[in-house]
This record gives structure tokens, C-alpha cells and sequence, in this order.
């Protein structure tokens, strides 16, 4: 069966917390539930650095603004995590070229990374903390329960993720106007800083 599907999920679920998904799939691998797990996902100092580092975003993607700078400075690293997990899935099957696993996988993760960041801005827009819990919790479940279900019928699981983004994207577009808001007040407390920051060198009187 061609690693596509498994690919197009893997990759989706990158962009929304890759330190779950090498700690899935690498878990998988070395319980035996899944035979197709690389070998580089299934190594032990792979999987402590995954767990711990899933902690950490676990923590920081539930609290308000916090959650925002973690997913600015993930930009990269997701879509990257993406496209070398996809790499070695294909790797693994032989049914797919490397490098167009690669493009596949960094590709949906950016798009699913970029819907992720976008939401948690909007949400941010908000002056309680429990929608950033439940939007975290919700994100951390969907990101177990389709990986899961991906590794028993790969098809179905793409099927959910390329929905899943889909709808995403549509949440985005019409969360638009509060995404402005989040960028224009985080524009200002920068410029607040600045110029405290200026000020603080000219000497008193």
C-alpha cells in the first residue's frame, strides 16, 4: 500500500504538535504495534528528547500569548519535523521517493502549523485563559487519536486530517479580523517597550 496517506497525516499533525507525533510513532514502533516505524523514530534518546520536549509544549501551549511566541519560534521546526518524519516513512516503506515524502509532509505541516498559530491568535483576542486549555486539549487529542488511528487504516486517518484542515483553514478566513487585533496589540507592546526602553537612557530634567 502506498505510505501517501500515512505521509499526508504524519504531516498534518506535525504542524500542530511534532513532538507528539516522533513520540507516537516512535512508541508504536518499539512496542511492535507498528512495523513500519523507522528506526531513527524508535531510539531511545529520540524518544526521551520527544517526551520531554512534548511536556514542555504541553505547558507553554496553554498558556495565553505564551502559546503564540512558542508557535512563532516553531515555524520552522514543524514544517521541518514534517518533512524528515515524511522522509522516513517513505524511507521505510520504499513506496514513495524520499524527497516528494518530504515535500508532502513539510508542505501539509506549514499549512496546518500556519492554521494552528492563526487560531491561537484569534483565540488570544480573549480576556479568559480556559480557551487556550481547551483549544491545547482538543489539538493534543486529535493529534493521538488520528496518528492512532492512521497506523490501522492510513486512507480513513488522511481522509479526517485533509477535513481537519480544510475546516481550519475556514476558521482562519473567518477569524480573520481578530487575528488583526492580536498582531495590532502585539505591535504596540513592542513599541511601548521601545520607547520605555529609549527613554530609560536620556539622563532626568
Amino acid at each position: 500500500m502506498s505510505v501517501i496517506p500515512l505521509v499526508f497525516t504524519s504531516g498534518w499533525a506535525s504542524g500542530i504538535n511534532a513532538y507528539a507525533v516522533v513520540l507516537l510513532l516512535g512508541v508504536f514502533g518499539a512496542t511492535g504495534v507498528f512495523d513500519e516505524v523507522p528506526a531513527a523514530l524508535q531510539r531511545t534518546d529520540v524518544l526521551i528528547v520527544a517526551g520531554v520536549l512534548f511536556l514542555c509544549e504541553a505547558i507553554a501551549d496553554k498558556i495565553p500569548y505564551v502559546d503564540s511566541v512558542w508557535d512563532t519560534a516553531h515555524t520552522v521546526i514543524r514544517p521541518v519535523a514534517g518533512a524528515v518524519i515524511a522522509a522516513l516513512l517513505a524511507g521505510e516503506s520504499g513506496s514513495l521517493p524520499e524527497l516528494a515524502a518530504g515535500a508532502i509532509g513539510g508542505s501539509t505541516a506549514l499549512m496546518s502549523h500556519l492554521v494552528k498559530a492563526g487560531t491561537r491568535m484569534a483565540v488570544n483576542t480573549s480576556p479568559e485563559p480556559f480557551s487556550n486549555v481547551a483549544m491545547s486539549v482538543a489539538e493534543d487529542l486529535g493529534v493521538a487519536g488520528v496518528v492512532t488511528f492512521a497506523i490501522f487504516n492510513p486512507v480513513a486517518a488522511a481522509v479526517i486530517a485533509a477535513v481537519l484542515l480544510v475546516l481550519g483553514i475556514v476558521t482562519v478566513v473567518f477569524l480573520a479580523s481578530r487575528i488583526r487585533r492580536f498582531l495590532h496589540r502585539r505591535a504596540q507592546r513592542r513599541e511601548e517597550k521601545r520607547l520605555a526602553g529609549t527613554g530609560a537612557h536620556w539622563p532626568p530634567g
